[in-house]
Order: structure tokens, then sequence, then C-alpha cells
């Protein structure tokens, strides 16, 4: 009786089955199949097991049948699997099976086993095959990968899907100044090529300008190219092989710059990476001496194009005597007429005595320097009386001018031959006192002396002049 709604088997002698070689070598790195594992197996084939020829009628090595119902390769020397558990019928025991109902019950119970064979298989194909299948899906997801960060290149393989995924699997961090190629988050394939230069702080000082900058370059010359810097004969403060570290790295560089220098009468046009304006001075061939200076401060950075003026200057002193201003000291004086003034003494003005530095550049004299000065005359105030009088009314219409022009030619500082009278009336000096006049007539103001004539005529009448005094009345 066939056995096939519990297996299926291939025809007794079929070459057995093999298991794919990656499949296996899974299996066998999970430990499916192994001695001890979830699943052992020996050799991947089927175990030898009857054919079923017939419904009732099996072949093969140690197969049994009935007596007389076909043949067999041998005597059956299986127990009866369900003996009598006592005497027979009579004797209180079951009677011994038909000869045939003992053949299949072992054809059965064999069976039986070949069935356990096959679900205890099972399980391992499935295994095996789900194996051969994942291994055809983590071949294809493995990609060979060329990582190269700062320029130190290693091949990878990875099952990253993009290069953020590679990044990160690698260990690999990038900050704000680092370069990626190709950019975070771009698909990877297999045989590509990702490359990482990560970002070094520069504090760059060119041509006297200090400026903090970046740059993925890992040497001086790869530095200044990035950043596009001139170098052809310019001095570093670093040779241009030297490597700059992640920490980064402190570089001077002076380019070359075209000067002009102006020297006694001359121009020198040079080339020149000098620090400062008097070092490319000096490479002009142009010395400083004594007091020469510069045009521009001597200590200052040379710009391209500049032109630098050397000073020759020569210094000297000179001493000079100044005039010092008198002050007035006015006072006022009731007994004379509002209006009229008189001095008492007159100012005399004092003398300082200034030094100079005298300084001549390229052989122009510049304005003097006033270094110090000291005063070696004092100056003598002027005195003045200033009147707050009234003034006489005159007797009728005089014609003081008239007076004056006789006397005096209208003079206020004539004096006669002889010395003793003064002034537009010609006073002599007691009765010019006698007034209240002060000095000599001749020095005082022209309207004190009016004033002074018109207090003597309004004492005296014209008796003063005996000569002029009749053209007071014409």
């Amino acid at each position: 009786m066939s056995n096939a709604r519990f297996e299926t088997h291939p025809a007794h002698g079929a070459a057995p089955r093999t298991i794919p070689g990656d499949a296996l070598h899974l299996a066998e790195t999970v430990g499916y199949g192994l001695p001890g594992g979830p699943f052992s197996y020996g050799p991947p084939t089927l175990p030898d097991t009857d054919i079923a020829t017939g419904p009732d009628t099996e072949t093969g090595p140690g197969i049994e049948t009935e007596p007389g119902s076909g043949t067999g390769t041998g005597p059956s020397t299986y127990p009866d699997p369900d003996p009598a558990p006592g005497p027979g019928p009579g004797a209180g025991s079951r009677p011994d099976p038909a000869p045939g109902r003992r053949s299949a019950h072992r054809r059965r119970a064999r069976c039986a086993d070949r069935a356990d064979g096959v679900r205890r298989l099972l399980p391992q194909a499935l295994v095996v095959a789900f194996l051969a299948g994942g291994t055809a899906a983590f071949v294809a997801e493995d990609k060979a990968v060329r990582l190269d960060v700062d320029g130190r290149t290693r091949t990878l393989h990875t099952f990253a899907d993009d290069v953020t995924e590679l990044l990160a699997e690698e260990g690999v961090r990038v900050g704000p100044h680092d370069v990626v190629t190709p950019g975070p988050g771009t698909e990877l394939g297999h045989g590509d090529e990702v490359e990482v230069r990560h970002g070094r702080p520069l504090v760059l000082t060119l041509d006297g300008r200090r400026r903090e900058v970046w740059t993925t370059a890992d040497t001086v010359e790869g530095a200044l190219r990035e950043l596009g810097v001139r170098a052809e004969g310019a001095r570093l403060s670093a040779s241009r092989s030297r490597r700059i570290g992640r920490e980064g790295l402190a570089l001077d560089v002076r380019t070359e710059r075209t000067v002009t220098v102006m020297a006694d009468g001359r121009a020198r046009t040079i080339r020149t990476n000098a620090a400062t304006v008097r070092e490319a001075v000096a490479q002009a061939g142009v010395g400083l001496r004594g007091r020469d200076t510069l045009s521009v401060a001597p200590d200052s950075f040379p710009r391209d194009g500049q032109t630098v003026t050397v000073l020759r200057v020569t210094d000297g002193r000179e001493v000079r005597d100044e005039l010092v201003p008198f002050d007035e000291v006015r006072v006022e004086d009731p007994s004379l007429p509002r209006g009229t003034e008189v001095v008492d003494r007159p100012g005399r003005p004092g003398v300082r005595r200034v030094t100079y530095a005298l300084r001549t550049v390229n052989g122009v004299r510049q304005k003097p320097r006033r270094l110090h000065a000291e005063v070696v005359r004092e100056p003598r105030p002027q005195q003045v009386r200033v009147g707050t009088g009234t003034a006489p009314a005159p007797a009728g219409r005089l014609a003081w001018h008239r007076l004056a022009l006789c006397e005096s030619g209208g003079r206020p500082d004539a004096v006669d031959a002889s010395g003793t009278y003064g002034g537009l009336y010609q006073f002599d000096t007691r009765t010019w006192q006698s007034l209240g006049g002060r000095g000599r007539p001749q020095d005082a103001p022209a309207a004190e002396q009016t004033y002074r004539a018109q207090q003597l005529y309004a004492r005296s009448g014209t008796s003063p002049w005996p000569h002029c005094g009749s053209r007071l009345h014409d």
C-alpha cells in the first residue's frame, strides 16, 4: 500500500540533491546543519527508502511480503508487533494474528518511519532554500567603495545606501568647513569613490592685514593656491611644503610689490617684499642721516605702487627781541570838562627775548617754531586823566581857532624860540599849572589846551594874548 499521502520520493537510486555552496556557507555560519545546531544534516540527500510499485507491494532492501503474495528479499525477522497480553480465547488470552496482518502492520510502521524522516528533513530544506535566496540578496546589496580621507585611501565593502550612511558607518565626522565629494546624501553604487577633505583654520597675515580663514589644503603651498594668494617672490613665515594639521597654522605672507623712492631729486623704483617702508628705502640704496625723515611713517607697511619721498632736514635756532605793549591807566578828573583826556605819563613798551627753532626741508625754510621766551624789560603803563567836569560857558561867540592860528599856527605842540611858551595858545608853564594843567602845555591834548585857555579868558579876558587876543571877536 503506497504512503504517497505522507511523502514523495525520487525513484530508487536517483542522484543525491546538493545545496549551493554560498547557501551552505551561510547555513554553516548561522549554525544550521552543524552538529549541535538548530538543524543538523549530513550529506544533503534523501534517505534510502522503498519504492512503491503497486497498491499492495513494495520492493527494495529489507522489505517483507506476505507469504504466498509476492517475493521478498529475505525472511521476516520482526517479532509480533502486537503480542497478546494474556491467554487465548479459551484460556483468557488473545489469539495470534494471521501472518498477513502482521506483514501489513510492519509495512505501516515502516511507512511511518519514512514519513518521520521526511518531516525531519523538511525544516533543513526550508532553511537552506531561505538562506540560498538571502545570500543572493546579501551579495546584491554589498558594494565595494573607495574612501579617501585627507589623502588616506582605502577600499571598503559596505551596505550603506548613501554617502552620509557610509561616513557614519566609518566614524568619519564632518563639520561646516569640511568638503565631501560627492555631497552628503548622494546615493552610493559599486565602485564609487568618496573623498573627504577636513577644514583647517588658518590665521593669515597678508601684506600686513590679518584675517582668519579656513582651508582644506594640507600644505602651505596648497592653502595659498586655494586662497588665490600670489606667492611668486613672496616671503613666507613657513616653508611652502610645511603640512597644516587639523589644529591649523598662523602664516605671515608678504607679497612682492612695486615701490618708488624719491630722494635728492631722483626717483628709484624697486620690487620688494619688505615689511616696512624704512626697509624698502634701504633696499633702494637711499640712506637717512641726522634729522632726515620720510613722507610716510617709516614703520608702516609699503603698499604696491606707493611713492615714498625722502625729506632732507636741516635744523637751526634764532633769537629775536620783541616789543611788549604797555597798558593804559585811566583816572577820572572832575577838574577837566567832560570829553577831555590828559596824558600825565606816557607809556613805554617792554622787551621780550624769544628763541625760535628753524627747520629747512629739502632746501625750503619752514615756519619757525617758538621754543621759549624771557622778558628783558618790563613795559611801563601810560597814565591818563579823563575829564568828568562841566566846561565853562564861552563868553559870546569867541573864535578860539583864530586865536590858535595867530599864536601857534594851529599846532598843539608848538614851542616858541625861547622855549618858554608852548601849545596852541602859548601858555607858559607857570600859568598852565595854575589853571590845573600838569606837565607842559604842549604835551597836553588840544581839547585840554582849549579848556585851559577858556578858563584863563574867564579870569583875565584877552590880556594874556596882547597881540592876538582881538582875533577872538572877529
